[in-house]
């Protein structure tokens, strides 16, 4: 009985981990499609260039 409670809880945090990698890639994959948009930065990037000088 703890044996197969064991092999349970050690199933679920490996899907739970499978699961956080795969949210990990779709966020990554949406920030390079977003930096390659130049709208997108434009929009992000900050004003105030006097900071910069």
């Amino acid at each position: 009985m703890k044996a197969q409670a064991s092999e349970l809880k050690r199933e679920e945090e490996q899907r739970k981990e499978e699961e956080r990698i795969q949210v990990e890639e779709a966020k990554r994959a949406e920030r390079k499609k977003l930096e390659n948009n130049f709208e997108y930065l434009l929009n992000k990037s900050d004003m105030d260039w006097q900071k910069y000088k």
